[in-house]
């Protein structure tokens, strides 16, 4: 019974994200969902509790700042960890279409679901800027701005990619674009955190 449980909630999981690849957030419903899963009203209210508790159950598990094991040992370097964290960031927004609308739906709107993800993003980020800020021997505040900077300009960027090709004489389509976003990006936390 367990694994049918699983093998359902994953069914719901996967159907809610091709739905938002497809369609965007605003228009997911649940007779929709239902429809398109082959999985009763019933069901998905029994396991998720509602259409937003499934929502919510799809971005915990694909959101990359909720996700990402931010594993610093004490007194170990924080650079090389946070550049490939941005890295890897970078590489979800171009490659997660699912990603970027979610980010949309974000600014354009509000409600509880992007409520709690704020929050659980809020907390996860404030306690990697805690633990890099006091490897690199840098104030929190500092630590914050950097990372707020870096993280909205990428997100922006990556959003603006889908409807905008060049920003700035950088090319959003391509690989060396990026490349060099990425590597300015470095740059950045490098002038910030290097001792």
């Amino acid at each position: 019974m367990e694994r049918d449980r699983e093998s359902t909630e994953k069914r719901l999981i996967d159907t809610i994200g091709h739905m938002i690849e497809q369609n965007g957030f605003e228009k997911i419903g649940i007779n929709a969902v239902s429809a398109q899963s082959g999985v009763s009203k019933i069901l998905i209210y029994r396991y998720f509790g509602s259409l937003d508790g499934l929502i919510m159950a799809y971005i915990s598990k694909h959101d990359f700042w909720l996700n990402f094991e931010f594993d610093i040992p004490e007194g170990g370097d924080a650079l090389p960890i946070v550049k490939d964290m941005f890295r890897k960031y970078v590489a979800q927004l171009r490659t997660d279409a699912v990603l970027r609308r979610l980010f949309r739906w974000e600014l354009t709107c509000s409600n509880e679901i992007i409520g709690q993800l704020r929050e659980m993003r809020e907390r996860a980020g404030v306690e990697m800027i805690r633990r890099v800020s006091r490897l690199a021997g840098r104030a929190e505040q500092e630590g914050a701005v950097v990372a707020t900077l870096i993280t909205a300009a990428t997100t922006y960027l990556a959003i603006l990619s889908d409807a905008c090709g060049v920003f700035n004489g950088l090319d959003l389509q391509s690989d060396s674009g990026w490349d060099t976003i990425s590597k300015g990006v470095e740059n950045l936390i490098d002038s910030v955190f290097a001792k």
